[in-house]
C-alpha cells in the first residue's frame, strides 16, 4: 500500500514538474504597451501629449494639486499647456535645460521618444488636435 502512495506522489511531481516546463510568455502579449518604435511622425495632442502629460505631470500639476505641489503651474488642460509652451518652459524643463526646474520633479528625464514627440509637436506649432 505504500509503495502505491509513493508511486502516485511521484507521478503528480512528475506531472506538474512538465506542465511548468512547457510554460512560456510572450512578451508582446504581456507588455503590448512596450514597442520599440517611436511614432515621430503622426504626432497629435490627443493621442500623444494629453497622456504623457497625464501620466507624468499631473500628479503635481493638476488643477487641484498645483498650488501646494506645483508651484501653482497647472497642466490639466490644453489652454494651460499653452501658455508654458508659448515661454518656453514647457520644453526646457522636460528637457531639463539649466535655467528651467527639471521635469518630472525628483526623478530622471522622459524616454526619447517622449521627449521626441514634444519636440515635434511644439515645432509643428502646438496645435490643439
Amino acid at each position: 500500500m505504500n509503495i502505491i502512495r509513493i508511486f502516485k506522489f511521484i507521478l503528480i511531481m512528475i506531472v506538474i514538474v512538465a506542465l511548468q516546463s512547457c510554460y512560456y510568455d510572450k512578451e508582446e502579449l504581456l507588455y503590448p504597451e512596450i514597442s520599440s518604435s517611436c511614432d515621430t511622425v503622426n504626432v497629435t495632442y490627443s493621442e500623444n501629449i494629453s497622456p504623457i502629460i497625464e501620466m507624468n505631470c499631473l500628479s503635481c500639476h493638476s488643477n487641484s494639486t498645483a498650488a501646494v505641489y506645483g508651484s501653482d503651474i497647472k497642466l490639466e488642460n490644453f489652454e494651460d499647456i499653452e501658455i508654458y509652451v508659448t515661454n518656453g518652459q514647457l520644453l526646457g524643463s522636460i528637457l531639463q535645460n539649466s535655467g528651467y526646474e527639471p521635469m518630472p520633479k525628483g526623478s530622471g528625464k522622459m524616454d526619447d521618444c517622449k521627449i521626441k514627440q514634444f519636440e515635434i509637436w511644439i515645432s509643428e506649432g502646438a496645435i490643439n488636435n
